[in-house]
């Protein structure tokens, strides 16, 4: 008898040689390192050194948030990633009366280069890799960034990180955009052309399934529509008059990983291979770091639960082995009480822990790509790798992502699998442990971490006093300045720099862009 894979396709309950009949291992495989790095994009992987364990946190103010990442850094983290809250997130002031209630919720509440200052107060900025969850608004964070770096000293050419910047997903799974897609492509255009001039070591963008995979999509479904959007962005940074390899090598991606384990490893070594031939043959790209699909994983919050939240430890702990097995270069471990809310620094703590644990206790970096060879693996790489190219085939016939985007072709797939997925839930036929099956009579009390509401009204005095004592007049010359470049064809990040120099908020910038490019209102469903 045969169980299916989370994306619909068989698993055998053996496999041998005939599983690979005909097939060739020099061209599927390669070595590790090489094209077309199916089986890592290094050659050395974690013999060398550990993934970087990069635990995503952020909460309430800056000042909250900072003590978190030096009790992280003091427990042996190897890079920071920053959670934003929504009004940060959609482009709003903490002080608009749109983000009432939201501020500082699901993330630190940023308003101006003062909150980014005290958020990074005592950490070195050339001395940690940061990776902010930012996307319509990314360029104003990494503009901040790089402000507060140039207080410490920090030159923009040491500033290693990472900015998410990956807008099309919004508009398929997330839904924090803000402006059209025309538009929105145009800004990551001006991202790439900055960075590479004055930011040579970030990564530009962090092209994103992980939120798909958490609106339901199928392992298939979440590499093959990343890897499309990825086309998109390849392809309007070409037509901005970039040659690939200018750009193409700080590129990476991000991804879930979940308890399936043998399907997440060929998840990874099936999009590897893709994006490898793809930025080959369709885009001719010379450098083999512009073929390399480098990416972060985080474990998948979407499958942790309320009850009995313990088990969540162990859910988190095989998900971060899938992701290790797969072969991430950085790794964000869920806490076990996330289903309930923020996690507590204990919790967070035990999250850290458990990547230490794999990284230094278990065997698994001692060699390199440990499942090459596994009948089973390859099978089920080539069946993902498979599905994947034939729904990237529909993207490109609708006219590439923007396109099907528009037509909603992704969303309605995403949901036509989470509805499967909350249908099997239902009957029993997927066990979930402590929901459908194993269930306690009576949970045990839990006590969550809660934030202030208090906080809404010490970022509205901030605001207040930034204001009164900020001088207007630069502050409406280089927002003026900032309209007028996005009229136009000019780089707006330069004066977009400008205006937070001169301690614009973030809602005032994004008005600004607002005024000339509008806002996106989405179709209806494809």
């Amino acid at each position: 008898m045969s169980r299916e894979s989370e994306s619909g396709l068989p698993i055998e309950p053996v496999y041998g040689p005939d599983a690979l009949e005909g097939w060739d291992a020099a061209e599927k495989l390669g070595e590790p390192g090489s094209y077309p790095f199916t089986r890592g994009v290094y050659p050395t992987m974690y013999t060398g050194r550990p993934w970087t364990m990069r635990q995503y946190a952020g909460f309430g103010t800056a000042v909250e948030s900072n003590a978190r990442y030096k009790q992280l850094i003091a427990n042996g983290t190897m890079g920071l990633s920053v959670a934003f809250d929504l009004p940060t997130q959609m482009g709003h002031d903490s002080d608009a009366p749109i983000a009432h209630g939201e501020v500082g919720k699901v993330g630190v509440a940023i308003d101006s280069v003062e909150d980014m200052r005290v958020l990074f107060d005592g950490i070195p900025l050339d001395k940690v890799s940061t990776s902010m969850t930012i996307n319509a608004p990314a360029a104003l964070l990494l503009l901040m960034y790089q402000l507060v770096g140039e207080e410490q000293g920090v030159s923009a050419d040491k500033l290693t990180g990472t900015i998410q910047n990956d807008v099309l997903k919004e508009y398929i799974a997330r839904g924090t955009y803000i402006f059209p897609p025309k538009p929105s492509l145009r800004l990551i255009a001006d991202i790439f052309k900055y960075c590479k001039a004055e930011i040579p070591k970030w990564n530009t963008i962090s092209i994103s399934g992980y939120h798909m995979a958490e609106a339901g999509a199928s392992p298939a479904q979440e590499i093959a529509f990343t890897l499309a959007d990825g086309i998109e962005y390849v392809r309007t940074a070409v037509a901005a008059g970039m040659d690939v390899d200018d750009f193409a090598p700080r590129l990476s991606f991000f991804f879930v990983a979940r308890t399936t384990i043998l399907e997440e490893v060929a998840k990874f070594r099936a999009a590897r291979r893709i994006w490898a031939r793809v930025m080959k043959e369709e885009f001719g790209a010379k450098n083999p770091k512009s073929m390399m699909l480098r990416f972060h994983t985080q474990t998948a919050g979407v499958q942790l639960t309320a009850q009995q939240p313990e088990v969540n430890l162990v859910r988190v702990a095989v998900q971060g082995l899938a992701a290790v097995l797969g072969g991430t270069q950085s790794l964000h471990t869920n806490s076990f009480d996330e289903a309930i809310a923020l996690p507590t620094d204990k919790s967070a703590r035990l999250a850290l822990r458990t990547q230490q644990v794999l990284a230094y206790e278990t065997d698994v970096t001692a060699t390199v790509d440990p499942f090459a060879g596994s009948y089973v693996i390859e099978k089920m790489t080539d069946e993902v790798e498979e599905a994947a190219l034939e729904l990237m085939g529909k993207v490109e016939e609708l006219g590439g992502a923007v396109n099907a985007i528009e037509r909603g072709f992704q969303k309605n797939e995403i949901e036509r699998n989470a509805y499967r997925i909350a249908q099997e839930t239902d009957s029993g036929e997927r066990v979930v442990v402590g929901v459908n099956r194993f269930q306690l009579d009576e949970e045990e009390p839990y006590e969550p971490l809660r934030v202030d509401p208090a906080i809404e009204a010490q970022q509205a005095e901030r605001l207040a006093k930034l204001r009164a004592e900020r001088d207007q007049q630069a502050v409406d010359a280089a927002l003026d300045a900032l309209r007028k470049a996005a009229e136009g064809d000019d780089n707006v990040l330069y004066p977009m720099k400008d205006a937070l120099r001169a301690r614009a908020t973030v809602g005032e910038v994004c008005n600004a862009l607002r005024e000339v490019w509008g806002t996106y209102v989405p179709s209806d469903a494809f």
